[in-house]
C-alpha cells in the first residue's frame, strides 16, 4: 500500500510539473476582439496611457527616440519575441532556399509548434515563416540546428549580434524563447533590434504575412500569424507575439501613419487581452501626440542668422583674426527630422551658449559652446557647438605688419 501511495505522488508530481512548463507562444486559449479593443481606446479620455504590462517602449523608428516609455530599460524575459533576433541571424547566415531534413531534437521541441516530424523535409524560408507566424519553436530548433550544429552554437551567433548592435542589456541561451534566467531583454533594446531586423526586406515580407502556406515532404501547410493586429488596426506591418510563464504576454507591433514610423514593445501583460489593449493604446496615443519636426533646418537657419548678426562676436586674444564661424555637432545629420508632441512645435527656441573672448589659437573643430533646443520647458535635443574655421596666434611678423600699418595712421592724425 505504502509503495502504491508512493509511486502515485511520484505520478501526481510529474503531472503537476508538466502542467507548469513554460511555454511560448500564445497558446492559451484566450480571444481577444481587437474591433472592441480600437473602440475603446478611441473613446478613452486618458491623456497618458496607463498600462498593465510590467515594461513597454514605443520607439520612433527614423531617430531612435522614445516616445513612452514604462521599466523600458529593465531586463526582463521576453517569450518567443525571440525569434526577432533568431530569423534576422539566420537570415543574414544562409541561404533561405536550402532544403534541411528536421532532426529527432527539433521535431520533439514543445510550445507552440509548426508540426514537424523527424525527417521532414522543409525548406529555410519555410521554416522562417513557420517561426514568425505560427512562433513554431521546432521550426526555431531546426532553423538553430541547420545555420550552427547546435542550438549553443546558434545562441552564440545571436549573442554576437547583440553585441555589434549595441544591445549590452539583452543575453539569449535559445533560438524559441522558452523561459531561463540567462535568457533576457529590455523593452528598449528589443525595440531597437526589431528596428534593425525590419530594415532587412526578407524579414519584413516575412513579419508582414497575415497568411501563408509553407510545404514540407512536398504537402503544403497552412499558416495563420498570431499576431492579431496585423491586419486589423490601421497602419500595422508586423512583427512578432510571445507568451510564457514567466515573461507572461508580450508584442512587439510596427506601425506606420503617414510619416510617423514607430515599434510599440509591451512586455508582461497579465492577459492576452491586456497585452493587445495596451498596444493599442499606445499607438493611438502616440500618433494623436506627435508629429515630425525638421530639427536640422531649424536649427541650421537659427545658426546662419546668429552668424550674420553677430560677425564682431568673438574676441581671440593674440589671435590673427576675430572672425570665426561655428557649426553644430554632427549628430544632428544623424536625426534631422525628429518628433515633437504637436503642441509644443510653436513655441520651438533655441538657447545659444558660446563665450565670446578665447585665446587663440582656435583650431577647427574647437569645442565652443552648447546649442539647446526647447519648448515650453521642455528639453527637445541639445547639440555641443563647435569652429568652422581656425585662427592663428599672431607671430613676430604679424605684430611688425600690424605695427607698420598702425603708425602711419597715427602720425596722419597726430597734431604738430
Amino acid at each position: 500500500m505504502k509503495k502504491y501511495l508512493y509511486k502515485s505522488f511520484i505520478i501526481f508530481i510529474i503531472l503537476l510539473s508538466i502542467g507548469t512548463l513554460s511555454f511560448a507562444d500564445d497558446i492559451e486559449e484566450e480571444t481577444v476582439d481587437v474591433n472592441a479593443q480600437i473602440k475603446e481606446s478611441m473613446n478613452s479620455g486618458e491623456k497618458i496611457p496607463k498600462v498593465n504590462s510590467r515594461s513597454c517602449v514605443v520607439l520612433d523608428r527614423n531617430s531612435n527616440m522614445i516616445l513612452y516609455g514604462k521599466n523600458e530599460k529593465n531586463q526582463v524575459k521576453m517569450a518567443s519575441t525571440t525569434k526577432i533576433m533568431t530569423a534576422i541571424v539566420v537570415i543574414e547566415n544562409t541561404s533561405l532556399d536550402k532544403t534541411v531534413e528536421v532532426s529527432k531534437k527539433a521535431a520533439g521541441t514543445g510550445g507552440s509548434r509548426l508540426g514537424l516530424k523527424t525527417g521532414d523535409k522543409i525548406t529555410i524560408r519555410d521554416l522562417l515563416y513557420g517561426l514568425m507566424l505560427c512562433s513554431g519553436n521546432d521550426a526555431a530548433v531546426c532553423l538553430a540546428e541547420s545555420v550552427a550544429g547546435s542550438v549553443s552554437e546558434f545562441s552564440n551567433l545571436m549573442n554576437a549580434k547583440a553585441q555589434e548592435l549595441g544591445l549590452l542589456n539583452s543575453h539569449f541561451e535559445s533560438p524559441h524563447g522558452l523561459d531561463s534566467n540567462g535568457h533576457y531583454t529590455t523593452a528598449y533594446e528589443l525595440a531597437l533590434l526589431s528596428n534593425y531586423a525590419l530594415k532587412n526586406q526578407t524579414f519584413l515580407a516575412i513579419v508582414g504575412t497575415k497568411n501563408y502556406t509553407v510545404t514540407i515532404n512536398g504537402y503544403p501547410k497552412n499558416l495563420s500569424n498570431t499576431n492579431e493586429l496585423l491586419g486589423n488596426l490601421n497602419g500595422v506591418y508586423g512583427i512578432k507575439t510571445g507568451f510564457t510563464n514567466g515573461a507572461n504576454r508580450c508584442l512587439v507591433t510596427a506601425c506606420k501613419r503617414g510619416d510617423l514610423d514607430i515599434i510599440c514593445v509591451v512586455l508582461g501583460a497579465d492577459t492576452k487581452n491586456f497585452r493587445t489593449k495596451d498596444s493599442i493604446k499606445l499607438i493611438e496615443y502616440s500618433f494623436k501626440t506627435y508629429e515630425y519636426f525638421n530639427l536640422k533646418d531649424f536649427v541650421n537657419d537659427y545658426v546662419s542668422d546668429w552668424q550674420n548678426q553677430n560677425s564682431d562676436y568673438f574676441f581671440i586674444e593674440k589671435g590673427f583674426s576675430n572672425h570665426l564661424e561655428i557649426k553644430v555637432d554632427s549628430s544632428l545629420q544623424d536625426n534631422p527630422i525628429i518628433p515633437i508632441k504637436k503642441d509644443l512645435i510653436s513655441s520651438v527656441e533655441i538657447n545659444l551658449s558660446i563665450n565670446s573672448t578665447m585665446q587663440s589659437p582656435v583650431n577647427e573643430g574647437d569645442l565652443l559652446g552648447k546649442l539647446k533646443v526647447f519648448s515650453q520647458g521642455t528639453d527637445i535635443a541639445e547639440f555641443d557647438v563647435f569652429s568652422n574655421t581656425m585662427v592663428r596666434k599672431n607671430n613676430m611678423f604679424d605684430y611688425m605688419l600690424n605695427f607698420f600699418k598702425w603708425y602711419p595712421n597715427q602720425l596722419e592724425n597726430s597734431v604738430f
